[in-house]
């Protein structure tokens, strides 16, 4: 593989002229596509598979199924957006044939309710998405740590629906789940992340 490098100061790049020149077999065009999405496209298998060894094989199998198919890519997405999905398929399909995590419940995390349908306390109101709460440096590390902490379930659609920035439907058609389970995973995995970092979140707050 091209060695990947970072993309802050890579100059906007003409993904058609780019395509056909990939389309055409040319060497330097990979070289290019690699140095412009690289970085974006890893930190996207980073994320989904939790470590460097796993995203940067997730990262080679979507390349590699990028370059197969390039040919059949007919430009009704952008290049960049057509890469992404690639690369996200790659590593569900890796997290599909691990399934190494133990999946362990979030019962304990969610709100609790009494016998006649009553909340047995009544939680700070917060729902923020996993992007806005990266956003605050104090809390960073902790969300992160959380997000991780989650079972594969409710972490995955998380972060496909709040950092990756798909649609309820993508999503669904990700996972093969229906738009309802995946917002009720949604929001069952907001409430956990509430009451795993919302001792820093208020501490950050004071």
């Amino acid at each position: 593989m091209v060695p990947v490098s970072p993309e802050p100061s890579t100059p906007p790049v003409d993904e058609t002229d780019l395509v056909a020149r990939l389309q055409a077999g040319d060497e330097a065009a990979f070289a290019e596509l690699m140095r412009t999405y690289g970085g974006r496209l890893l930190a996207t298998a980073r994320r989904l598979m939790g470590n460097d060894a796993d995203a940067q094989d997730a990262f080679q199998d979507g390349m590699i199924s990028a370059f197969r198919s390039i040919g059949r890519f007919e430009g009704q997405s952008r290049l960049s957006t057509w890469l992404h999905r690639i690369v996200v398929n790659a590593a569900l399909m890796r997290l599909r044939s691990a399934r190494r995590r133990k999946e362990e419940s979030v019962e304990d995390l969610l709100p609790a309710y009494t016998d006649g349908g009553h909340l047995r306390e009544y939680p700070e109101r917060w729902d923020a998405p996993a992007d806005t709460l990266l956003q605050r440096e104090e809390v960073r590390a902790a969300v992160r740590e959380a997000i991780e902490g989650l079972p594969e379930k409710y972490r995955i659609p998380l972060l496909l629906r709040d950092i990756e920035g798909m649609t309820t439907q993508e999503v669904a058609d990700h996972l093969d789940i229906t738009p309802n389970a995946v917002k009720i995973r949604i929001h069952r995995a907001r409430l956990a992340l509430r009451a795993l970092i919302h001792p820093h979140v208020a501490a950050s707050v004071e």
